[in-house]
């Protein structure tokens, strides 16, 4: 335990998610020891990231512009939407190069015991993107946990319509993991193995 504004730095840091004491306080103390840390700019990009970033209108990933830049670029497969739980999901399936489609950001999953239910998550949205009949396939590329099957399976029975094929990412992810941390190998062979969702 240290006193005043370090312990606050500590605190704060721990904080962020996935940063436990002990590296809260080691992040602390490079801050404090490094004397080519540039706080300035850090706090600076931390302002600028309240300010500038906002959630994509269409999609729903982060964007600095009211559309993001897998939406606005036409060499997408308008015909293909994946849909993940969060925005870091896309960047994680990205970094495949496997999907060249769209994608639809729910903003987390069905969790009743933390009170998210449908009405919390971006499903009247991706519903009404589905309306004009361009989309033939939705990808279902949820987190394989408890939450993230239930929300695929709410998915599956929401999605049924003539002419729209849902699928979900094959096996190839570990269960209870997240697709934040899985590797591109991983990823890239669960998205070639995905399967049809039986409803």
């Amino acid at each position: 335990m240290y006193e005043g504004i370090v312990q606050e730095l500590i605190d704060e840091l721990g904080r962020l998610p996935g940063i436990g004491p002990k590296s809260a306080q080691r992040i602390a103390f490079h801050i404090l020891q490094t004397q080519s840390f540039d706080t300035t700019r850090l706090a600076q990009i931390l302002m600028d990231v309240r300010e500038k970033v906002r959630f994509c209108s269409i999609c729903g990933n982060v964007s600095e512009q009211d559309t993001c830049t897998i939406c606005r670029d036409p060499r997408r497969n308008q015909a293909i939407i994946c849909v993940v739980e969060e925005a870091k999901d896309v960047a994680a399936i990205e970094r495949t190069r496997e999907f060249r489609g769209l994608y639809h950001v729910l903003g987390g999953a069905l969790s009743p015991i933390d009170g998210i239910g449908p009405n919390e998550l971006r499903f009247t949205q991706l519903v009404q993107r589905l309306a004009d009949a361009a989309v033939t396939e939705v990808i279902i590329a949820t987190d394989p946990n408890l939450e993230g099957e239930a929300t695929a399976t709410y998915l599956s029975r929401l999605l049924v319509q003539p002419g729209l094929r849902v699928t979900r990412l094959a096996s190839g992810l570990p269960v209870g993991g997240d697709l934040e941390y899985a590797d591109e190998v991983t990823l890239g062979r669960a998205f070639e193995g995905r399967r049809v969702v039986e409803a």
